[in-house]
């Protein structure tokens, strides 16, 4: 039986078991995944100048005090216990009706007793102090047991205010207790762990939960690392290997008229790295293994017309190509370059059908699509979300393009090569084969990440960009600055005037948005509009918390009372209808309306040659990722355009640091790496549709490049000696329990 799938109210007193499984841990396995945050030894007290009002913490303090003290204003009394961590002291209180309900903690708090405190930090007249909260000492223990105790590192879990860290500690000690190694899985086969000189998995669990010394907690680690790291990329490597196994359209680029035509009718020259990347591509889809690869392009690089060529050498071929994107303004823009790509081609005969499909097309379209998809003629179809419904059915379906990947789930992805959700049956498509696959990307994935999550698939990258693109000139603009702000508004005119179109985007919709957390005052500072120029009344508002920027307050200064009144001022948002948004757009490129305020709407996609300004209001709501995908909106011609990042006054040092490294680079790659090394990882692979998380536990993409390379090779020679991991039933087991994830580049901080 597998030790690890044993419910813990076979193993715990019910009440601890319950209280487990309130917080998501109702098995054996399940509990012992849980890593310590960190490991404190007996002696070694926590720094207090680390505390922060607000926080739940688990602390390790020395006793110097204690005072019973009568309540002035109600019945009863207080204990005040001072503590200290050798410099800084601070106090824990507890109430009580009389002095004798405080006995126990009178005979456990003594003066220089070393004892564990969980509870949220408070502060009283300035001075932290711990209310009420939770304390284990070493009361009842024998010398024996307390020396030996203070030998071993202390393992401190990630705890609530309802489940501390000692309690999970007792829970895993007591699991750990009753564990059989011998019924513990291993999903890395020994030969495996032998030449990597791992421990087993049942060892590594019992040195990360109850180490001797804080070497073994380090190799219990490091281990867990190497494991989930090879579970993952066998994962990969199998869907990899499994895809070998199904069969594509080979579409012959020899005598493709569709292809060649394309390419004899660009209006410009494509880059050596869009000339290499259509050579990988034409390679692939050449072949009867279906092609799965991701396109990592960055703003603007030229990924668009990449993916035309492969959509028109399948097209050339006889089939179907479908190109999925995540919004219908986007969908709409593809079909419309892609139709201006096209069109000169029908001047040489070459008629390429091209249909576009979203959730507003109406039913006469929707038809008209669905019987030409039916029919199996070749064409071209742009859509979101609406391709991926069961009614749609395609006759020949050779390549599937799904643009900004961030945007959909691998099941979502996948739901155009396999319908009917078997594995390599694909029937209601095209029998018994399946499309190629391209996958692209503007938001630029570092390489370890795009190897840890996107290992099933080949990458390709376009460096540099296209003839006609200008480097995007970005300043941070401190909102606090009136004289500055004024300025802005006033370069915003100005560009106007001289042909240009302004984006202004802000984090909300309206000042009833939820969007984020922020105080509700009056419109300050980040429109400008508190007394010109007076940098004290700007200061005043930052103090004061003034509300994030919403479109709405924003675009009714604009129009009356900035520099920019008077000319047409469009607002865009998600609530919008996507007629009243292809409207917007409509009026914004043609200039009819040169100002749109909107929110985050606009991040992927939107081409408006003409955009030469993008204003991001409050900038340190976005993460870098975002910020860099707005910033792409303008630079899309030769015309010299610039990105002004509007940041509060007050921010903390990971926030300055984070807008620094966006101003100092247009490089989405690098900014991509330097987004890594500044955030917390999170969950680089996202949850899955049960909302369970399945984000990496041991392993960090930043830190752990060698590792995930190392699990890679080993990964690669096993499935492909033994594709369907028969002889490794533990390592399947582990596979399929990860693949019921999602995974995801997670673009936000």
């Amino acid at each position: 039986m597998n030790a690890l799938e044993i419910p813990l109210d076979l193993r715990l007193p019910k009440p601890t078991a319950r209280k487990l499984a309130e917080h998501g841990f109702a098995t054996v396995g399940e509990l012992l995944d849980l890593a310590p945050r960190r490991y404190d030894h007996w002696g070694a007290l926590t720094r207090m100048s680390s505390l922060r009002e607000g926080q739940d913490v688990t602390i390790l303090a020395e006793v110097i005090s204690q005072r019973i003290i009568p309540n002035r204003s109600r019945k009863g009394v207080r204990l005040e216990v001072g503590l200290t961590d050798g410099t800084d002291v601070m106090t824990a209180i507890f109430f009580a009706t009389n002095e004798y309900r405080l006995a126990p903690h009178l005979r456990q708090l003594v003066p220089g007793a070393s004892v564990l405190f969980a509870g949220k930090v408070g502060s009283y007249r300035g001075a932290l102090q711990l209310t009420h909260p939770q304390f284990e000492s070493t009361e009842g223990q024998s010398e024996d047991e307390i020396r030996e105790r203070q030998k071993r590192p202390i393992p401190i879990y990630p705890a609530s205010a309802k489940l501390n860290s000692w309690t999970i500690a007792r829970a895993v000690t007591m699991v750990l207790d009753a564990l059989d190694d011998a019924d513990v899985p291993d999903p890395v086969p020994s030969e495996v762990r032998s030449r990597h000189g791992l421990p087993t998995h049942a060892r590594a669990l019992r040195l990360l939960h109850y180490p001797a010394d804080d070497t073994e907690h380090r190799v219990a680690r490091a281990a867990l690392a190497w494991q989930e790291a090879f579970v993952l990329q066998s994962g990969l490597v199998a869907a990899h290997v499994g895809a070998s196994g199904e069969r594509a359209p080979a579409c012959e680029v020899v005598g493709n008229t569709v292809l060649a035509g394309l390419l004899d009718t660009l209006p410009f020259a494509l880059t050596d790295s869009q000339e290499q990347a259509l050579s990988e591509i034409r390679s692939d889809l050449e072949q009867t293994r279906p092609m799965q690869r991701l396109l990592q392009g960055d703003v603007g690089s030229g990924k668009t017309v990449v993916a035309l060529a492969a959509m028109c050498q399948v097209i050339g071929a006889g089939h179907q190509a479908a190109l999925l994107a995540p919004t219908e303004i986007l969908a709409e823009q593809h079909a419309e370059s892609l139709r201006g790509l096209l069109t000169p081609m029908a001047a040489r005969g070459i008629d390429v059908q091209l249909r576009l499909l979203t959730g507003s097309s109406h039913a006469p379209v929707r038809r008209e699509v669905d019987l030409a998809l039916r029919s199996g003629d070749p064409l071209i179809v742009v859509g979101t979300h609406a391709l991926l419904q069961d009614a749609v059915s395609f006759g020949d379906l050779g390549l599937v393009v799904v643009d900004e990947q961030h945007r959909f789930g691998v099941a979502q992805r996948d739901r155009l090569r396999r319908p009917s959700g078997e594995a390599t049956d694909g029937e209601k498509l095209t029998g018994s084969r399946v499309p190629h696959q391209l996958v692209m990307t503007a938001t630029p994935i570092p390489r370890t990440v795009a190897m840890t999550v996107f290992g099933d698939l080949d990458e390709t990258r376009l460096i540099g960009l296209p003839p006609g693109r200008t480097p995007v000139e970005t300043f941070l603009v401190d909102s606090a600055n009136g004289v500055w702000m004024q300025r802005l508004w006033a370069r915003a005119r100005e560009e106007v005037d001289s042909g240009g179109r302004v984006y202004v985007v802000c984090p909300r919709i309206d000042e009833a948005d939820s969007v984020a957390d922020a105080e509700e005052d009056e419109p300050g500072i980040l429109l400008g509009v508190d007394d010109v120029g007076a940098r004290s009344g700007a200061a005043a508002h930052v103090a004061q918390g003034p509300p994030l920027a919403n479109v709405q307050s924003v675009a009714e200064y604009l129009r009356t009372r900035s520099p920019l009144a008077g000319l047409g001022i469009h607002e865009l948002h998600g609530r919008m209808t996507a007629v009243d948004k292809s409207r917007v757009m409509d009026d914004f490129a043609a200039g009819r309306a040169p100002v749109v305020v909107a929110t985050t709407v606009v991040e992927v996609g939107v081409d408006v040659p003409d955009a030469s300004m993008m204003v991001i209001l409050d900038a340190q709501q976005f993460g870098l990722s975002q910020l860099h995908q707005l910033r792409g909106r303008v630079g899309r011609s030769q015309r010299p355009s610039v990105c002004m990042a509007v940041h509060r006054h007050e921010l903390s040092d990971w926030s300055i640091k984070r807008l620094d490294a966006f101003v100092s680079t247009t490089d989405g790659f690098d900014l991509a790496d330097e987004d890594l090394k500044l955030r917390r990882e999170g969950d680089v692979l996202g949850a899955d549709q049960s909302g369970r998380t399945s984000g990496l536990r041991f392993l960090s993409v930043q830190r752990d490049e060698a590792v995930i390379r190392e699990a890679r090779e080993e990964a690669t020679v096993l499935v492909e000696a033994d594709p369907t991991l028969r002889a490794h039933p533990d390592l399947a087991a582990a596979v399929r329990q990860r693949a019921g994830s999602d995974l995801v580049w997670m673009e936000r901080s």
